[in-house]
């Protein structure tokens, strides 16, 4: 599918990307022989392909998943013990651990979710599980903690005990377990073409919706889970998104496409 764009995609080495359709990215990592570990090069290539996707008008929603048998086990732990270090941009984990982006990503977890890779999905907007994936912050059977911000994030999904069992246990917790927790939305069978295929069904429900309405609601929410209260959260709601979408072209086209019973046709947004 060949596509147009107001600027050109970002370079990848790390990632393959892909556009499954017009108005989605799929971002898909490939190092299976490495289960998909991410360097310091790896978390700025994901940072700046994030970062594209919100600028990208045409772009509504990407996605996330990985190539082989896992999701991502984590950190490059070689380029760690190297001394090197394992750098991450403000977005965190594969830039999206800590990011703050405008546009909802999708985790199409297909295998093995461990450590970053656990952070990496516990940010993410929407999360879509192979029921043969599992979940898990191991680094305390390595000596180091999860700093890529799930600590703080992961007692807000899932309660504290819960949250203290992931952390301080490490074990494994199956995708199952992981929805009835809350951390997963949808488990599926089947292998890694089952799970995308699922994560794009949910991205084109977002799609069908207006991209301002989206951008707005997803704010919103991204308010209390940044730890906003409820009254400061929907004020800012009113001031910073409303006001900039109230009487828009969407809106317009929303209440007109209600009130003459079709399909609405929205354009992309400019918020």
């Amino acid at each position: 599918m060949s596509h147009t764009f107001a600027t050109p995609p970002p370079t990848t080495s790390f990632a393959r990307i892909a556009f499954p359709t017009s108005q989605t990215l799929l971002v898909t990592l490939n190092r299976p022989e490495s289960l998909n570990c991410i360097s310091s090069a790896g978390h700025r290539e994901l940072h700046s392909i994030w970062s594209w996707l919100d600028t990208e008008p045409s772009l509504r929603v990407g996605i996330i998943t990985g190539e082989g048998r896992a999701f991502c086990a984590g950190a490059d732990l070689k380029e760690w013990s190297s001394g090197a270090g394992a750098s991450t941009p403000s977005s965190g984990f594969g830039g999206l651990s800590r990011r703050k982006g405008k546009k909802p990503i999708i985790a199409a977890v297909n295998g093995l979710c461990l450590g970053g890779g656990c952070e990496m999905a516990i940010n993410a907007d929407l999360v879509v599980a192979s029921s043969e994936a599992v979940f898990a912050l191991p680094e305390v059977k390595v000596g180091v903690i999860a700093l890529a911000g799930a600590l703080p994030r992961l007692v807000r999904t899932v309660g504290k005990q819960r949250a203290m069992e992931m952390a301080l246990t490490g074990r494994n917790v199956p995708a199952q377990e992981a929805q009835a927790w809350g951390l997963v939305n949808r488990v599926v069978e089947g292998g890694n073409g089952a799970v995308v295929n699922e994560a794009l069904r949910l991205a084109g429900l977002v799609c069908g919706n207006s991209p301002d309405s989206v951008l707005v609601s997803k704010n919103g929410i991204d308010l209390g889970w940044e730890g906003i209260g409820v009254e400061e959260g929907t004020q800012r709601i009113l001031a910073e998104g409303w006001t900039r979408m109230e009487g828009k072209e969407n809106m317009k086209e929303g209440l007109k496409s209600f009130v003459g019973k079709r399909k609405p046709s929205w354009v992309d947004s400019k918020l």
